[in-house]
């Protein structure tokens, strides 16, 4: 009986997990702050996207980082598919890097974080340069040390939920 309730304790459904954080994500993305300290806040759907594709394979993939990075476009007012298409290449590439590791240390994935945190960063620039946007590269750091600090955070909530 041990072994059948240790099994049990292991395959929880995380469904309601996911949509709870995707929730207080997005509660923390758009969350009214003074305008000086609203260029610190960082990326809190993308590391909930990315925290999901790590540790829960099976339930979410690129489609799932599709629909989130959809969700981001329309939370923030951001040009439709900009968030998507870089959190699918966000997700797709940590896919497959990490197809051969099933064993992810709590530095792998922060490694992996911070390699994520800075490629959405210069898609966004890269993006937004070619549009003929502004981007101003002094404001942006600031998202990427604010989510480099908050990964521990992130993966303390939702560690229990890992597979």
């Amino acid at each position: 009986m041990p072994i059948a309730k240790l099994n049990y304790e292991k395959r929880k459904d995380p469904l309601l997990m996911i949509i709870l954080s995707i929730v207080i994500g997005s509660v923390l993305m758009v969350y009214p702050m003074p305008y000086e300290a609203s260029g610190w806040r960082p990326s809190m759907m993308l590391m909930i996207m990315l925290f999901w594709i790590l540790y829960q394979p099976v339930w979410c993939g690129v489609w799932f980082a599709f629909g989130m990075g959809l969700f981001v476009d329309l939370l923030l007012d951001a040009p439709f598919g900009l968030n998507a298409l870089s959190f699918v290449l966000i997700a797709f590439a940590t896919r497959y890097l990490i197809r051969e590791r099933r064993i992810l240390t709590f530095g792998n994935s922060w490694v992996i974080a911070v390699i994520a945190i800075v490629a959405h960063i210069t898609f966004l620039w890269i993006s937004q340069t070619i549009a003929g946007t502004h981007f101003s590269i002094a404001r942006h750091w600031q998202p990427v040390v604010t989510g480099v600090l908050a990964w521990p955070l992130v993966y303390y909530c939702l560690h229990k939920w890992r597979i």
